[in-house]
């Protein structure tokens, strides 16, 4: 209930505060379990999203944010998944976690490349999405941010007022061909590049085939990757 009364209070103010173009909204589909995948440039990607959708939206979010009293009550509050960098069984209870997300019928959020983007370019995708989607059955919308970090940059503590963002959702992947290939890196692969050719194509943001740099993914960042 409490991500109920959470959104209604800061969706206005988002509004408000800022000029949000949304497209492809007719991609979402109205019921039924759905991985949403998009690139990461912000803190506020994760707001940002949940705020055009009307479905809840489920993220996964680096632990050390529920063990901080300030924060924990928020993330608990909006159902978030906590998840331990240094992986083990708390990426394994994660990876649980949003499997029941979805086999609820839910909306899961992720971010393929695991981690805020630090030099402005889109990344190589890791491929525990595309392992979550065949386990589940569940389909993959791509969706593209598009100026989030202009509000909000990396090493910024404060958001900026009056700036445009949009959102584009994508087509649903066509993984039918992939179908029982959840323990083949190959087919997992294809899948993750195909997610971040579609990511490129919604934003026309300039893509490298490598992996966010071990600095970047040691800087402070709510988001993990659910395995690589």
């Amino acid at each position: 209930m409490l991500y109920w009364v959470i959104k209604a209070a800061v969706t206005p103010l988002l509004r408000l505060g800022y000029r949000l173009r949304i497209e492809g909204k007719e991609n979402l589909p109205a019921s039924g379990p759905v991985i949403l995948a998009a690139n990461h440039r912000s803190f506020l990607d994760s707001i940002f999203i949940p705020l055009v959708v009307r479905r809840r939206v489920t993220f996964v979010a680096k632990a050390e944010y529920f063990d901080d009293p300030k924060s924990a009550w928020f993330f608990r509050a909006v159902g978030q998944i906590p998840i331990r960098r240094e992986g083990g069984s708390a990426s394994e209870r994660a990876l649980d976690s949003a499997m029941d997300v979805l086999r609820s019928g839910g909306v899961f959020g992720i971010y393929p490349e695991g981690t805020r983007t630090r030099d402005g370019l889109m990344h190589r995708g890791h491929t525990g999405v595309a392992r979550l989607a065949l386990r589940s059955g569940a389909p993959i919308v791509p969706v593209g941010l598009i100026g989030t970090d202009e509000i909000q940059p990396v090493d910024s503590k404060l958001p900026r007022l009056g700036k445009r963002v949009t959102i584009r959702f994508g087509e649903p992947l066509d993984l039918e061909h992939h179908a029982g290939r959840h323990d083949d890196h190959l087919a997992l692969r294809d899948i993750a590049d195909e997610i971040m050719f579609e990511l490129q194509q919604l934003t026309g943001y300039e893509y490298v085939d490598t992996y966010a740099t071990k600095q970047a993914e040691d800087l402070p960042s709510e988001t993990v990757r659910l395995a690589s």
